[in-house]
């Protein structure tokens, strides 16, 4: 994406709404979905931008971040993140089941994934039996405007779609759910007032404090609701997915027979 979006990330995603609303929807997902074998956790943030949800991830176990451009990394770093990679997620340079969760927020979707369906492959592979992925995307390929285009958005997507794509890649889909429906009614107002914003920035104006907890906190009453039941529309779809553990060894013992029986 245009390298002042980087620099707009880093600025906002600790105290922007937007950010902390979807945290607040992830750490529910997280808390319902994700099962850490014993120890401390392998953590995979593929797509980490400046470093902000990397260090979020933390709280889950120890987390590496990779990302494909070096001004984002640059950024992260600012934030003392040591365990950084330079990579795309569609081509990983992690050894096969290294991780015990993959988190991916608002990466799938971009011009520089070529193809997502080996994207979500490359997931798979490097996530152990058992492993949890939480992928998050835009929503909605008809909510194209000014931020897809400052960001290179390829596509935006249905939460049919996106489910299909995770089985394919073989996963077990837990959950698919919109997200940020709240504001979904808006999106049409919104486009109109990107007209008068070529570069895409007014997605993360950062609103006056007030505003700002109030947007912060209606976006993070979705997290239960998403976790629990989803939700049937929203500006951004996000997915819960498990790698099947392998099946247990078939007994070659000979059946009980239980007495009485013929």
């Amino acid at each position: 994406m245009e390298p002042n979006q980087y620099d707009l990330m880093y600025q906002q995603e600790d105290r922007h709404w937007w950010y902390l609303g979807m945290r607040r929807i992830a750490e529910k997902l997280l808390e319902r979905y994700f099962c850490a074998r014993s120890g401390r956790p392998e953590v995979l943030d593929a797509g980490c931008g400046s470093g902000g949800t990397t260090a979020w991830l933390s709280r889950w176990g120890t987390v590496s971040g990779l990302d494909i451009a070096p001004e984002a990394l640059d950024l992260a770093r600012q934030r003392g993140i040591k365990r950084l990679v330079r990579g795309s997620i569609d081509a990983l340079p992690f050894s096969s089941e290294r991780f015990d969760l993959v988190a991916s927020f608002d990466v799938l979707y971009h011009l520089q994934v070529e193809n997502d369906d080996q994207a979500l492959s490359e997931f798979h592979r490097v996530l152990r039996p058992g492993g949890t992925l939480l992928v998050r995307a835009p929503a909605h390929d008809w909510l194209r405007g000014a931020h897809d285009q400052a960001v290179h958005t390829r596509h935006r997507y249905h939460r049919n779609e996106l489910a299909t794509k995770l089985r394919a890649s073989g996963f077990a889909v837990r959950r698919v759910s919109y997200a940020n429906w709240l504001l979904f009614p808006f999106a049409p107002a919104k486009r109109l007032l990107e007209r008068e914003d070529p570069a895409g920035c007014i997605d993360l104006w950062q609103p006056p404090a007030p505003l700002n907890r109030l947007l912060g906190g209606l976006l993070g009453l979705e997290a239960e609701p998403i976790a629990r039941l989803g939700l049937p529309w929203g500006l951004s779809v996000v997915a819960v997915g498990q790698k099947p553990r392998p099946p247990g060894p078939v007994s070659t013992l000979p059946p009980v027979r239980i007495a009485g029986q013929a």
